[in-house]
């Protein structure tokens, strides 16, 4: 395993190609790798020996080539004024914009709006609106009551439930495909139950959402492709 460092990052050779990956140990048990935007990363416990990680990372070589392919030919964020022609994804689906006067409202493909700041707005009412009745089907599933639902601003952290059952979503999941948000909102409902990411925890999870490690990888790609609007955070 070559540990050369390149800058910040380290190089590691896999099938005859150099790749750069960051390297951190942490008070974890099992060893970790990530690929994403920024690449690939390797996550080690404190006293695990080189040997171990080269081969756990050897036996990933193959996945590890196959997402930093994936990653490479994917759609980067769109930066949006605004703006009559635009598209903007909404529940997955392409719509184009139209600034006019009035409130905002969607007519066919087209999504007219005043300006930038009422299309955020509505953006998150809708958001709201949809979002808030699948935690309450997704707890209902698991005996629970219907959670109170929130809306947060997080580019990178979808969801979040709280120690007192109440789940904050962020809402740029209003951008995706209403099935593949279906895994963020049951995610963050088997919290109700298991407030941790134990076995337990993920058993929770495939109940609610099967087939759900594959809509956690499509969420990746989708998440770092969503659009930026000028002036949000």
């Amino acid at each position: 395993m070559d540990r050369r460092a390149a800058k910040s990052a380290y190089l590691i050779r896999l099938a005859g190609r150099e790749v750069e990956y960051r390297f951190v140990r942490r008070r974890r048990r099992t060893l970790g790798l990530t690929v994403d935007a920024d690449g690939l990363k390797i996550s080690a416990p404190l006293r695990a020996p080189w040997r171990d990680i080269e081969g756990f990372v050897r036996e990933k070589e193959r996945w590890i080539l196959a997402k930093l392919e994936e990653w490479s030919v994917a759609p980067r964020p769109l930066r949006l004024r605004g703006e009559s022609g635009e598209r903007l994804p909404l529940f997955g689906e392409s719509v184009e914009l139209h600034v006019r006067p009035g409130p905002v409202r969607l007519e066919g493909g087209t999504l007219g709006i005043p300006g930038l700041g009422a299309l955020v707005a509505w953006l998150k009412s809708t958001a709201l609106q949809a979002l808030t009745p699948r935690a309450a089907h997704f707890a209902a599933l698991l005996g629970q009551p219907a959670p109170r639902v929130s809306l947060s601003n997080a580019r990178t952290q979808w969801g979040v439930c709280t120690e007192g059952g109440a789940i904050r979503l962020s809402w740029r999941l209003v951008h995706i495909d209403p099935s593949l948000a279906d895994y963020v909102v049951a995610h963050e409902s088997a919290h109700l139950i298991e407030l941790n990411h134990s076995r337990r925890f993920w058993a929770l999870v495939e109940r609610l959402y099967p087939g759900w490690q594959e809509a956690r990888e499509r969420l990746e790609l989708t998440g770092a492709a969503l659009p930026i609007l000028r002036g949000t955070k």
